[in-house]
């Protein structure tokens, strides 16, 4: 698997170009602020073709440029319904802080001619590639991660893009709109607590970490027992 992974923007939003390797179709996850530039790169280096955009939810830092890649590459947006309305009204699930941040820009935010909603427990298919879909709300209402497949080569470990909901460390924010601290718990402890050690984990902010070194240095899961 080919994963190129880099910071866009003044968020520091990872987005991340995935395909089963060169020459090959791939997927772009979270194209944030100023991220068009770096997929163009990535695409063009490792001739690539983009399929879809998915988003791990969606909040302006991590769809920023969602609208000029799947324009340009004539791809499918992925998105959880009840974070939709966020392509084209950004502004109503940030804080004010962020929103001075944009005033004076100008910015056109609105859906792609394409857009698919993703649902817990999808099974995704695209560009050769494979990911179990959870709904993992919390940080949004619609916040999902992707997962590839555990049946992989024995020295390939599973990935998890993880979003805003769990960081090396932390774990998303719950106070902005949409945000819900019981609702971010309840996916800590159902979603997340009973994964495999071992899958390594691709967040939306900062470097990546395994599910077994957060279980055991995280300490918003050290409190937290699993339940099903």
């Amino acid at each position: 698997m080919l994963i190129a992974g880099f910071p866009a923007g003044s968020w520091g939003t990872n987005c991340y170009v995935v395909a089963t390797g060169q020459g090959a179709e791939c997927i772009v996850i979270d194209p944030g602020q100023e991220a068009t530039a770096g997929v163009e790169q990535v695409v063009r280096e490792n001739k690539l073709k983009p399929v879809a955009v998915l988003l791990t939810h969606g909040h302006i830092d991590h769809m920023f440029s969602v609208l000029p890649v799947c324009g340009a590459y004539d791809s499918t947006a992925w998105i959880h319904p009840d974070d939709r309305h966020l392509l084209s009204d950004p502004m109503a699930g940030i804080s004010a802080e962020s929103a001075r941040m944009l005033l004076g820009g100008n910015h056109t935010f609105a859906e792609p001619d394409d857009v698919a909603e993703l649902e817990d427990g999808l099974s995704l298919e695209l560009a050769g590639l494979r990911f179990a879909v959870d709904h993992t709300p919390g940080h949004t209402k619609g916040s999902v991660t992707f997962t590839t497949p555990y049946d992989g080569p024995e020295d390939v470990p599973a990935i998890l893009f993880s979003g805003d909901v769990l960081f090396a460390g932390s774990i998303g924010r719950t106070d902005l709109p949409g945000g819900d601290h019981p609702a971010m718990l309840h996916t800590l402890a159902t979603k997340i607590l009973p994964m495999r050690d071992e899958i390594v984990v691709l967040p939306g902010h900062g470097g990546q970490t395994t599910i077994g070194r957060e279980k055991a240095t995280n300490p918003y899961l050290q409190d937290l027992e699993i339940s099903k």
